[in-house]
């Protein structure tokens, strides 16, 4: 992916499968921000469960209105999903303009994850694509400097899910449709990680100790701001 070089401000993405902490991280890191930067600081969550039409669509297929995961064509979802994004692209250009941090907790980086997880061979080279060619050419969304992404591995992380609070938009039970296919989680963290080795502004952010723990949130944390601060996106 090309950069945008003539912008002032940086966007930066925390990513990561279903438990990964992003949300945790997101937090932890505008608090350090506001704490070691002059320049403001924008925090966007996606999907836009309760404040967008199209993020309420989301949240409507993630609780299995429309059917199973499976049953639901990725380009399909990935059109609701793009449709929140775009809600907010004027804002998340000027802040850019201006010289301020945006980051956001999931981004186009999301669904070229999971929903490319959703196909197996050269269908999931095309809807890479697709999806590029859909948000950053045709809706012209922002490229993002950086994308952390939090990895956690697939046992961990299914520990992890099953601790979630309920969520407002899933109307039964705690987990989404995406959540509950085990498979699904699978197959993401095997794009997650490929996406992670192709493209130079992912970096790896191993959230499980050598010993097999859990790291703590502030030792993640840590890293993260290292591994931003090293690459010059962050002061």
């Amino acid at each position: 992916m090309e950069k945008n070089h003539t912008r002032k401000g940086k966007l930066i993405i925390i990513e990561g499968g279903d438990g990964s902490g992003k949300k945790t991280q997101l937090d932890l890191l505008v608090q350090y921000l506001e704490n070691h930067s002059t320049k403001k600081i924008h925090a966007l969550d996606f999907p836009q469960y309760y404040s967008s039409f199209h993020g309420r669509t989301v949240g409507r297929f993630l609780s299995g209105e429309f059917g199973t995961l499976q049953e639901v064509n990725p380009y399909l979802a990935s059109l609701a999903y793009a449709l929140d994004r775009l809600s907010v692209k004027e804002q998340m250009d000027e802040w850019l303009e201006a010289g301020d941090y945006v980051l956001c907790n999931r981004y186009v980086t999301s669904s070229m994850a999971h929903q490319t997880a959703k196909l197996s061979g050269i269908e999931r080279e095309k809807f890479l694509d697709w999806i590029y060619e859909l948000e950053y050419k045709k809706h012209k969304l922002p490229l993002e400097d950086t994308v952390i992404y939090l990895h956690v591995p697939f046992k961990v992380a299914q520990k992890l899910i099953a601790k979630k609070d309920k969520r407002k938009y899933l109307k039964d039970g705690k987990k989404d449709i995406a959540e509950e296919d085990t498979r699904h989680q699978l197959e993401a963290e095997k794009v997650y990680l490929k996406l992670t080795s192709r493209y130079k502004q992912w970096v790896k952010v191993d959230c499980v100790g050598a010993n097999g723990r859990l790291r703590s949130k502030k030792s993640i944390g840590r890293e993260i701001i290292r591994k931003l601060t090293g690459r010059k996106i962050i002061e």
